[in-house]
């Protein structure tokens, strides 16, 4: 058998709910933030790279027929080495030819789209460089004299060293900042669990200091509206306890009680059965002890069904039955009894009543009617024991001719130890169990038993008709 997976803490299970999607959407925004900052870091060296690109072009110009730039030396200087990055230039004339900077600086590709950001004829675009990534604006410039004019090449390029170099700080600042977030999310979470839970621990520290026999109610107004169903539900599965508890008491109380009598009685007689030198006298003592043993036998089979029925004990396994084979069985059990009282005992039963049920239990459901029936019809009387299906319930009728139950006692002689006063007059020595233990043992099943009256006419009410009903289960 598999073992159930036991849940570990409310606390740290809440917390990884919370905490796994908002690092993952932590994860998403740093990546969202780190690609805005390297557009945001391209738009802004792009402009610086365009302005350099721009006081270039300022130099540009025609002389004698030629492009010519005139870039002095601390222009230079500030071009070859910046604090941020290396810079790079290249100057071509309106023919193609190499004016002035870096000769291998690469040349603007055919298919990069003019920038639309800036109102200048210029294309950003990322090339290798000297074994290193550059990035370059590539600006025309118009030239012109008296003489030609056309469109001269300026290209300003850069490493990417200050771009990548403010993406990481940008990035990294944003990461900090959110992982602090994330760690004060989760301190006031398991702040606010502990608040919000402290009303639970309560709870379980006010069930662990009860005592074992204290059963009453908790306030489940001292809990969340959430938790107050499993409180009432706690307390309606005490209450239920508790009743099994008085239910199993009055069981103890009352046994007590019926046992003590007959034990005393076997006692009497025993101590009677010690002072007799009468052997014929000593036989009738022997014999009224065997009585008495009978009915103390008797009554202690049915104390212990009563106890499996009644008191949650029922370990009978569930399984097919056929009730008509379970009334032919007992009807012969106790067949004897009713040959020796001259009653006439009938079966009236369907071909199959099937039923799924607890078998034992049932047998002994019917042994305990057919045997009252027995002891309570008169010598010469008849029992008729019908076992039938309709409309979808499992139905059984037992008749009888004896004395009846009065309509006052129907409900009385459900409960144990109560007997009609018909019943004692005819039969002394019951033990008023019989019919608690049927009706024990239809509720197991979620049936229905009822009394009345076998012949119910305005002259004559006499015999007892006990009727049952158990629904059909899967």
């Amino acid at each position: 058998m598999a073992r159930p997976y036991r849940l570990g803490s409310l606390r740290g299970q809440f917390l990884r709910w919370l905490l796994i999607p908002l690092v993952l959407l932590v994860a998403l925004n740093a990546f969202s933030v780190y690609r805005n900052a390297l557009d945001a870091a391209d738009l802004a060296y792009d402009r610086s790279l365009l302005s350099s690109a721009r006081a270039l072009a300022e130099r540009v110009q025609i002389l004698d027929g030629k492009v010519v730039a005139n870039v002095p030396y601390v222009a230079l200087d500030s071009f070859e080495t910046d604090t941020l990055g290396r810079l790079y230039y290249k100057v071509t004339g309106v023919n193609g030819e190499f004016v002035s900077g870096y000769e291998d600086l690469p040349d603007l590709p055919k298919n990069v789209p003019r920038s639309e950001i800036y109102p200048a004829l210029v294309h950003f675009f990322h090339a290798d460089y000297q074994d290193q990534p550059v990035r370059i604006a590539a600006l025309h410039q118009p030239v012109y004299d008296d003489q030609m004019r056309g469109i001269a090449l300026i290209e300003v390029g850069e490493t990417l060293d200050a771009r990548r170099g403010l993406s990481r700080k940008i990035l990294i600042d944003t990461l900090l900042r959110q992982a602090a977030l994330v760690l004060a999310v989760a301190l006031m979470v398991w702040v606010a669990l502990r608040f919000v839970l402290s009303p639970i621990m309560q709870l379980r520290a006010d069930v662990e200091a009860r005592e074992p026999t204290d059963l009453s109610d908790f306030d489940p107004n001292v809990v969340h509206k959430e938790i107050r169903p499993l409180v009432n539900a706690m307390n309606g599965y005490m209450a239920r306890l508790q009743t099994l508890i008085n239910g199993q008491k009055r069981f103890i109380a009352d046994a007590s009680h019926q046992l003590r009598t007959p034990l005393t009685v076997l006692k009497t007689q025993a101590e009677l059965a010690l002072r007799e030198n009468d052997p014929v006298a000593m036989r009738q003592i022997v014999a009224s002890i065997a009585q008495t043993t009978d009915a103390t036998v008797h009554l202690a089979n049915r104390l212990l069904t009563l106890a499996r029925t009644g008191h949650g004990a029922v370990a009978a396994e569930v399984d097919d039955a056929l009730l008509n084979q379970l009334a032919q069985q007992v009807c012969l059990e106790l067949a004897m009894p009713a040959v020796r009282k001259q009653l006439d005992l009938s079966l009236e039963a369907d071909q199959d009543v099937p039923y799924r049920g607890q078998a034992l239990l049932l047998h002994e459901m019917l042994s305990n009617l057919l045997d009252n029936a027995i002891r309570y019809t008169p010598e010469g009387g008849r029992i008729v024991l019908r076992v039938y299906q309709q409309d979808g319930k499992a139905c059984m009728d037992l008749e009888d001719s004896g004395p009846g139950i009065p309509e006052a006692d129907r409900e009385k002689v459900f409960e144990p130890f109560y007997r009609a006063s018909s019943s004692s007059v005819v039969n002394p020595g019951g033990t008023g169990l019989g019919l608690c233990i049927v009706h024990d043992i239809v509720r197991l099943h979620d049936g229905e038993v009822s009394l009345d009256y076998a012949v119910k006419t305005d002259q004559d009410r006499r015999g007892l008709l006990v009727k049952i009903r158990l629904p059909r289960r899967a």
